[in-house]
């Protein structure tokens, strides 16, 4: 579940994000609409929900949302305002803004907008993410495991975790390479090293073997990683 916030208030910004990835969301954050589209248009990255201050240096927050519809990107689009007249709003709703959030607001509103928001979404995954014999559950930020004699692993998951074990399940028995990996699952501003893949990686496979679940994570020499879904219903 991945975020794009553009705001200009440092403060306010940096409380957001604060609150977002609390939530476990990955989080991109930029002060801009210029950078904003930069990411936006950066093929490798998926976002759950953007969200636009309206009044922004270079691009503004209607603009943004005028060339994300004008290039056929679906993305539900939350818009940060101090604008409150119904002609304000009128604006930025046709201009592509999906729901509108007037300045000030609460950590607990903006919350509940985003995650309305993810339900609209075409790219939302449901409060539970099952694939084969395990079942991400979105509300406890857990995997469940289920072996052959139908037992279940609840395994607690760390944030990083979390967001790797979801990319992997949203690309079952496909190899995603560390470059695929680091632009999905880090921020923009992460810039992770060269072997903080293999180290999560190690840390995450460790974790699921301690619990039953061991050979679901493949490492694919050279390439990537593939995540194998074994299925147990025909045993």
């Amino acid at each position: 579940m991945r975020i794009l916030l553009v705001e200009d208030e440092p403060d306010l910004g940096a409380i957001i994000e604060r609150t977002l990835l609390r939530e476990k969301y990955i989080v991109d954050r930029v002060m801009d609409g210029n950078a904003a589209w930069e990411y936006l248009q950066n093929q490798w990255t998926q976002y759950t929900v953007v969200i636009f201050d309206w009044l922004l240096p270079g691009l503004s927050g209607i603009e943004l949302c005028q060339r994300l519809r004008a290039n056929k990107n679906a993305v539900p689009v939350l818009m940060l305002t101090a604008k409150d007249q119904i002609e304000d709003k009128v604006v930025g709703l046709d201009a592509g803004a999906d729901d509108y959030l007037v300045k000030p607001f609460s950590n607990a509103e903006l919350l509940a907008r985003v995650r309305a928001l993810q339900r609209r979404s075409q790219h939302l995954q449901p409060m539970q993410l099952k694939i084969g014999c395990l079942t991400l559950n979105y509300s406890t930020f857990t995997i469940a495991f289920t072996d052959r004699a139908t037992h279940s692993q609840t395994i607690p998951l760390t944030a990083k975790e979390f967001q790797l074990l979801e990319y992997f399940m949203q690309h079952p028995n496909q190899i995603l390479s560390r470059d695929q990996i680091v632009n999905q699952v880090w921020s923009m501003q992460a810039e992770p090293g060269s072997n903080v893949v293999p180290a999560q990686m190690r840390l995450l496979r460790r974790k699921l073997a301690e619990y039953g679940c061991e050979g679901i994570i493949e490492t694919v020499h050279g390439i990537g990683y593939r995540l194998n879904t074994p299925s147990y219903d025909e045993s």
